[in-house]
């Protein structure tokens, strides 16, 4: 009786490996498919250890998905683009204000600045 126990937690464990795995290599946890706390919390992380100019605008969509907020304009030959992901709640009224985003700066495609800093220079501009 006792090698019937042992070979069916053996079993089972077998199969639960299998299934983290499988789990684990084909499971794509894109932020457009995230509950919204979620979605910042990930955000959040993700924008925390972004590198300026070493960050494009293909990989933010890719990365994080479609911006919550975004406003653009060109200057010369110059497209700059401001997207807003949001990272923080500040109040349950079913809309996303910039208050509770993040700000990406982006000139010609490259991450010039995060933060209050970015939607500021933005305006500048």
């Amino acid at each position: 009786m006792n090698k019937k126990v042992v070979s069916r937690i053996l079993i089972a464990l077998a199969i639960y490996g299998v299934f983290v795995a499988l789990v684990v290599n084909f499971y794509d946890d894109s932020p457009s498919d995230m509950e919204w706390g979620d979605r910042e919390s990930y955000n959040k992380q993700y924008i925390g250890k972004l590198t300026l100019e070493k960050f494009n605008f293909e990989q933010a969509i890719e990365e994080l998905g479609s911006p919550d907020i975004t406003e653009a304009k060109k200057i010369d030959e110059d497209s700059f683009q401001v997207t807003f992901y949001r990272t923080q709640h500040v109040k349950s009224d079913g809309f996303t204000t910039q208050d509770e985003c993040t700000a990406l700066l982006f000139k010609n495609g490259s991450l010039i600045a995060i933060g209050n800093t970015a939607y500021e220079q933005f305006q500048q501009l």
